[in-house]
């Protein structure tokens, strides 16, 4: 990868910023919710504690943007690559506006089966370029795994 230069800071706070304007926008369709329509909702019994998801997710955003960086730095902007990065991350800020502005567990189902879809591939391609940017999504795909799960689950609950 060789010296890191002064744009290659640039850059990462680029992705660090695109990383968590998705996180804060997402807030905006999620914090209204969760005292209210999310706490009404049946969950199943291994639901994690709300104040767990922000500590993972930012850990997660951080390892997302790091890991989008890495591969920019190989491969520029108008790689494949840097493509699926951000339909993953459009599809990940879209999952918060079905599921918790629009209360639609359904449908907010099949967007994270897409998302996930979205996330898997970026990770495919990312190994192609960089085994490190790649690993750094797996616990990303992890997390939304059992998101979905979640998700189906209670949307199960409360149909």
């Amino acid at each position: 990868m060789g010296v890191m230069m002064r744009s290659d800071f640039v850059v990462l706070a680029v992705f660090l910023t695109a990383c968590f304007a998705v996180a804060a926008l997402g807030s905006l369709a999620t914090s209204p919710e969760i005292p209210g329509w999310y706490a009404g909702l049946k969950k199943p019994s291994w639901t994690p504690p709300n104040w767990l998801f922000g500590p993972v997710w930012t850990a997660l955003y951080i390892c997302m943007a790091v890991a989008g960086w890495m591969v920019w730095r190989r491969v520029g902007w108008q790689a494949v690559a840097m493509t699926l990065f951000a339909i993953q991350l459009a599809l990940n800020l879209t999952w918060s506006y079905i599921f918790f502005r629009y209360h639609n567990t359904g449908w907010a189902f099949v967007e994270i089966v897409l998302l996930w879809l979205a996330i898997a591939a970026t990770a495919v391609k990312f190994a192609g370029v960089s085994q490190i940017a790649a690993a750094l999504l797996v616990p990303y795909l992890l997390w939304v795994s059992y998101a979905a799960a979640l998700n189906l689950a209670i949307w199960r609950l409360n149909r």
